[in-house]
């Protein structure tokens, strides 16, 4: 965990609100001059706390209008199923998410398509690259009710 201090975090809080806000506006609304403020950002930046710099992309506008999520529970598990998995579902570009979980099943995935009959595609395309036997649970999102990338600081 970076020691940060308030004007890192101030920093990090403006920047997740507006990734394009000039040096000089950033400085201003921290109380520094733009000089060492872009040498925070940079340093934050160095240390892997800012990761990257992001636009956000109306998913409906480039038609994919199905947001779902899909659990999957392996019938066999070890390091080198799951080493497979990830490797195989990182070539799949309408899953946004994955993630190896604890509980009741394996794996819980993001996935945006355009509709119904692209997600059965996409479904049996999860599954026919899984290493063994598999169960899935698929839940179709409805509404979207809050989605962030913000986090406090």
């Amino acid at each position: 965990m970076q020691d940060l201090d308030r004007i890192d975090r101030k920093i990090l809080d403006l920047l997740q609100r507006d990734g394009r806000i000039s040096i000089t506006d950033l400085a201003q609304q921290v109380g520094l001059s733009a000089t060492p403020c872009a040498e925070r950002v940079r340093r934050l930046e160095r240390t892997n706390v800012i990761t990257g710099y992001h636009a956000r992309v109306s998913p409906r506008e480039l038609g994919r209008n199905l947001l779902v999520f899909l659990e999957i529970k392996l019938a066999v598990k070890s390091d080198e199923v799951f080493e497979k998995i990830k490797n195989e579902l990182h070539r799949i570009p309408e899953v946004m998410e994955c993630h190896l979980v604890s509980g009741d099943f394996d794996y819980l995935i993001k996935a945006r398509i355009p509709d119904m009959q692209d997600y059965r595609t996409l479904l049996g395309e999860i599954l026919q690259r899984m290493p063994s036997s598999a169960q899935s649970r698929s839940y179709v999102v409805m509404e979207e009710i809050k989605e962030t990338l913000y986090l406090q600081t």
